[in-house]
């Protein structure tokens, strides 16, 4: 949290007050101003005689001239009285029983200003005592901000206080006008003294300035602004080349050893993206560790553990281009312990490639209900959003082509797929073999598969419809990834953009830390780039921050529209066929996005009928298998979280326990909101 500003030191409120050579009677007009000499002038406030060239005063820094006026103000001037940037205020304490002498620090551009004799400026605040700085910096301030001068301390006016109105449109911002002992920032426009409120009016017109948008580091944001009153700026909203292609973001999942990698490397190479050198290279490399056929699978499987095992452990990336589409490949691990990591790939995907292997046994071991990941990847892609299917029917060569074979899988994986929500016209069946590159990029060659007259694998991905992308709206980044350089003292998040826009310059809200920071670079497919959009994968390099504040897990976000951070969440969630039941008090691995959290079932609320969404009953024990209900979570820490009506990436969540997925549903409200 920001601390507050104090500057000097406090006193006491019986302190004898500083005598200014008269006393000012409520009843009585303040005493005229004495004649003075034409070659000095004397400070309506100390009564220094300066010298006639000083346009301010050399003890206090009171511009020469009245400050305060009956007459119209000149609004010219007050376009540019404060300079909150170029001007920093300094105090001195001379003493209890002395004047406090309070002097401002300059900038050249300032001082060269003044010395020329213009004052349409000013530079400094003057602070007679202590001054008290308030709602801290941290927060955000009122719109309406008033200073109060309390009567007496300047008595050559009549009307003896100054309001002065600041909207700024960053999100602190620094009012500070003088009172006569302490000078301190409040919501109302009346200043109590001697437990007497009086309220007094400002003389001089309220002054209202749009500063450039400043934000303190350590920002806790408000969530006043609505979402609909968002408009984008006309950079963020892209420009449509007649040539430039869409990009897609393709999940490859599917069962261990399906060959989701040798058909990601084959696809990559058939389509110039990886070079014969560099292909003859995994080839020598695969064969000296007797893995021949994993040599297209070592193009996106690098890692040393990877290739000693021979599956994939994390996502990796990669791209290829399209007649239609810039492809993002996502290609995610097939094995159980590592279905975390393809959560990764799913949540960025647009569609996704469902590779199946129809060797025999390899298909029946995919579905089994308690360790087939064909089942749980197909439930998670769809739970993620994920409606575009392709079926990969790999390894074709296994079962000679076998339409028989194809048609069984299909007419089993089918069934499942339409109860998991996927509709027949969005997915697209092809039997293909990657190894012996049968129907990858072109029709197959072998007269053994004649049989199919559909289109190649790369035709059917032509044929995906193209995802919506949200330009219009506010900045959402989930960050999958952390880049941390403590040498150069950079972090960059990583992550695809599910909304808005944004550049280099601009500012971020960085989630759950909720502390500002300035975009210095971005990186798409790994090149700079000036300006990422909603569907963008993109490094963001980030500066003004600590590089712990960012996390695998948080989001980055509009400064002005910030993500909730909640622990108390209430979910409607589907319990998938096979699960064990889900009791009151049961503890759960909650996933959202790139967040995992413990949680505990505090409340079962209701139970839903699986196609109206009525209520059955209410306050039920336990969820079975296939049955939908409203329940609450208590998580063990709080996540970055929003109702699935305001974002969808943000509100799909999922529910696993013993390494394997139990439920999967939306966040329909959030309970309590973490300050």
């Amino acid at each position: 949290m920001p601390r507050k500003v104090n500057y000097g030191p406090d006193y006491d409120d019986n302190y004898d007050e500083y005598d200014y050579g008269y006393e000012v009677d409520e009843n009585e007009t303040p005493p005229q101003k004495e004649t003075i000499k034409h070659s000095v002038w004397r400070c309506s406030i100390c009564t220094y005689d300066n010298d006639e060239t000083m346009s301010s005063c050399d003890i206090c820094g009171v511009l020469h001239g009245p400050l305060l006026n009956n007459s119209i103000y000149d609004k010219k001037r007050t376009a540019n009285i404060f300079d909150l940037k170029s001007s920093r205020v300094s105090s001195t304490v001379v003493g209890r029983d002395e004047a406090v002498k309070v002097s401002s620090m300059r900038s050249d551009s300032s001082n060269q200003s003044t010395e020329k004799g213009k004052h349409n400026r000013l530079d400094e605040i003057n602070i007679l005592k202590n001054i008290e700085v308030g709602p801290p910096a941290g927060s955000r301030t009122s719109d309406n901000c008033s200073a109060s001068v309390q009567e007496g301390w300047l008595g050559h006016v009549d009307e003896s206080s100054v309001a002065v109105n600041l909207r700024s449109s960053g999100k602190s911002s620094l009012s500070l006008m003088p009172k006569e002992r302490n000078v301190m920032v409040d919501d109302s426009s009346s200043s109590r003294n001697g437990g007497e409120a009086n309220s007094l009016t400002s003389n001089l017109e309220n002054i209202s300035f749009a500063a450039k948008s400043r934000h303190s580091n350590d920002a806790k944001p408000g969530r006043a602004i609505s979402r609909a009153q968002y408009k984008p700026e006309k950079w963020m909203l892209p420009e449509k080349a007649e040539h430039s292609l869409t990009q897609l973001n393709l999940a490859i999942v599917g069962h261990v050893d399906s060959g989701k990698s040798t058909l990601s490397g084959r696809l990559l190479h058939l389509l110039g993206r990886i070079s014969q050198k560099e292909m003859h290279k995994y080839e020598k490399e695969a064969k000296l560790q007797g893995k021949g056929s994993f040599a297209y699978a070592w193009a996106l499987d690098e890692s040393a553990e990877e290739r000693e095992r021979g599956i994939t452990m994390t996502v990796a990336v990669a791209y290829f281009d399209s007649k239609r589409y810039h492809v993002v490949v996502l290609d995610s691990p097939g094995h159980k312990d590592f279905v975390p990591n393809m959560i990764t790939g799913a949540t960025q995907a647009d569609a996704s490639i469902l590779v199946i292997d129809a060797s025999i046994g390899s298909f029946e071991a995919g579905m089994d209900g308690t360790k087939g990941q064909t089942r749980e990847h197909a439930q998670l892609i769809r739970s993620f959003g994920v409606d575009q299917l392709i079926v990969a029917v790999n390894k074709m060569d296994a079962v000679d082509y076998s339409k028989e074979r194809f048609d069984l899988i299909i007419s089993q994986l089918g069934a499942f797929l339409r109860s998991c929500g996927f509709k027949d016209s969005s997915v697209s069946w092809i039997p293909l073999s990657a190894v012996e590159n049968q129907n990858l990029v072109s029709a197959p060659s072998d007269f053994r598969l004649s049989w199919y007259l559909g289109p190649n694998l790369l035709d059917a991905i032509d044929s995906f419809q193209p995802p919506t992308r949200e330009f219009s709206k506010p900045l959402i980044m989930p960050i999958c990834d952390v880049i941390k350089s403590p040498s150069q003292g950079q972090v960059s998040a990583c992550g695809k953009l599910e909304a808005g826009a944004v550049r280099s310059g601009s500012k971020v809200l960085v989630m759950p830390s909720a502390t500002i920071a300035t975009v210095r670079s971005l990186e798409r497919d790994s090149q700079a780039c000036p300006i990422g959009r909603a569907g963008d994968n993109i490094a963001v390099s980030l500066n003004g921050i600590d590089g712990n504040h960012v996390m695998a897990g948080g989001v980055l976000c509009h400064p002005d529209f910030p993500i909730a951070f909640a622990k108390h969440l209430e979910l409607k969630v589907l319990v998938l066929d096979g699960a064990t039941p889900i009791l009151i008090g049961s503890q759960l691995e909650f996933h959202i996005h790139h967040a995992k959290e413990a949680a505990r079932v505090a409340r079962i609320s209701f139970l839903l009928d699986s196609k109206t969404g009525k209520v059955v009953k209410k306050a039920p024990r336990c969820i079975l298998a296939k049955q939908s209900a409203v329940v609450e979570v208590i998580l063990q820490e709080a996540v970055c979280v929003e109702e699935f009506s305001k974002c969808k990436v943000l509100g799909r969540v999922f529910l696993r326990t013993l390494g394997r997925t139990v439920a999967v549903g939306i966040v329909t409200r959030i309970v309590e909101e973490q300050q």
